[in-house]
């Protein structure tokens, strides 16, 4: 006589992998598309700095925000709410008429994915359990790699057809049909009835704007008013840590800090974004500016990272049980440095398979560490605030990737030639330093993790 057994639903799962693979769509789809973009709205090179940095502007400073709304007001209307937002704010973008414009709508996309990427784990984390949540969660990541492989591609291919709106049409409908099918088909999480903490909201983000707003204007050149505007920021989030320990209901829990897992976690996350985020982002840069490649030749040469990362996601389950998420985080950070540094063989007589082997071997490295991260960015929490992990989580990614961009920018910036590529150097051992901080960092913590209430 056979026994039933129940299988957890696949729907879920689909949903929220496939939306985390839109917003990372959104967040690279100007990679292939800023030339055609300048042309037509006339954008200054601030205007087009701002074009490449709104969308991660957006997101770092709403995540926080939206887990705390997750948490307190349910993890489906806020997934949902980021959902219409980035459909609406494409709509606006395709019909922008100057650089302001696609800028705002650009910060708002931001604010859309925020919504998402800060529910999505933990809306799978209501559904999945035990093995089931992990394999979950290898997927979730995979999502995260699929979506920077597809984003240059989809968006090089779109402008034949449409132009550079072309692609913000089609993230406005497929926001739209998965906000459709996730109200039908996602669990509803359990309202706390608490108070979301607006005042720590709306300092936090000033404070994370505020950073984010001088590192993207740095790249342009250091002022006294952009040090002056970067000084404001951390003031503000001194304020917004000060307003988090006396709050009954705070959108970050500061005491989690103390806890290994959730520091670890926290501070791979940053590892990852200022080291191989950033550098893989400016791939493309060296490869057009570099090599002469075409956009789209770029975006086809980077799938030997973006694609890699994907498969290497799926395939973490074949990894040592025994092995802890901390010492997965490690060798995973350890393989991106390795990565980062085999970058070092572009330059002047080199072909563009000169990139090839850091790529690959940046590509299973960033995968493996994807799944540690998101399995970690709930784990380290109490269920209830698993929205508020994921959030704390992918602000780090954001904040890291937005310092590592800017730094390697202005290594690269104003220089062609042999001068363009002893920059691009610079700017990767600039990035494996960042990453190596990031090991040094989690090899050197020490002390328990307390159980969480």
């Amino acid at each position: 006589m056979s026994r039933h057994v129940k299988h957890p639903p696949v729907l879920p799962l689909v949903i929220v992998a496939a939306a985390t693979c839109l917003s990372l769509v959104v967040f690279t789809q100007p990679l292939t598309t800023l030339d055609a973009m300048t042309r037509a709205l006339a954008l200054g090179p601030a205007e087009q700095a701002w074009v490449m940095s709104a969308m991660p502007l957006g997101a770092a400073c709403g995540l926080l925000t939206a887990g705390a709304l997750g948490d307190t007001t349910g993890r489906r209307r806020t997934f949902l709410g980021g959902l219409w937002l980035t459909a609406v704010a494409s709509v606006a973008a395709a019909l922008s008429v100057n650089g302001p414009m696609l800028i705002a709508m650009r910060i708002l996309q931001g604010l859309g994915s925020a919504g998402i990427m800060a529910c999505g784990l933990g809306l799978l984390g209501q559904v999945y359990h035990g093995a089931a949540r992990q394999q979950a969660a290898a997927i979730w990541a995979a999502g995260l790699g699929a979506g920077v492989a597809l984003g240059p591609i989809l968006a090089s291919l779109l402008l034949g057809l449409g132009g550079w709106p072309a692609m913000h049409w089609l993230i406005a409908v497929a926001s739209a049909a998965l906000a459709l099918a996730a109200g039908a088909r996602l669990p509803e999480s359990p309202r706390t009835g608490a108070r979301v903490d607006l005042l720590g909201s709306l300092v936090l983000m000033l404070g994370l704007g505020a950073l984010l707003y001088a590192l993207t204007e740095a790249r342009l050149g250091a002022t006294l008013a952009v040090g002056m505007i970067a000084a404001a920021g951390l003031v503000l989030i001194a304020v917004f840590i000060c307003i988090e320990r006396h709050v009954a209901n705070p959108i970050l829990r500061v005491d989690l800090f103390g806890r290994i897992d959730f520091l670890g976690a926290t501070l791979a996350a940053f590892a990852s974004g200022a080291g191989v985020l950033a550098l893989m982002s400016l791939v493309p840069t060296v490869l057009v500016r570099g090599f002469g490649e075409t956009p789209f030749e770029a975006a086809l040469i980077l799938l030997a990272w973006s694609a890699v990362t994907v498969f290497a996601a799926l395939a973490t389950g074949y990894l040592p049980r025994g092995l802890s998420a901390r010492h997965r985080a490690i060798g995973a950070i350890l393989g991106c440095t390795l990565g980062q540094l085999l970058l070092l063989r572009a330059g002047p007589g080199a072909g563009w398979a000169a990139v090839l082997p850091g790529l690959f071997v940046a590509g299973i490295s960033n995968g493996l560490l994807n799944t540690a991260l998101g399995h970690a960015a709930v784990a380290t929490v109490p269920p209830e605030r698993a929205a508020m992990g994921s959030a704390a989580n992918n602000t780090a990614r954001y904040l890291g990737s937005a310092l590592g961009i800017a730094l390697v920018s202005v290594l690269i910036a104003g220089r062609e030639g042999a001068d363009f590529f002893a920059g691009w150097r610079l700017g990767v051992l600039a990035s494996a330093g960042l990453s190596l901080v990031g090991v040094l960092a989690l090899a050197g913590l020490r002390g328990r993790s307390q159980k969480v209430s």
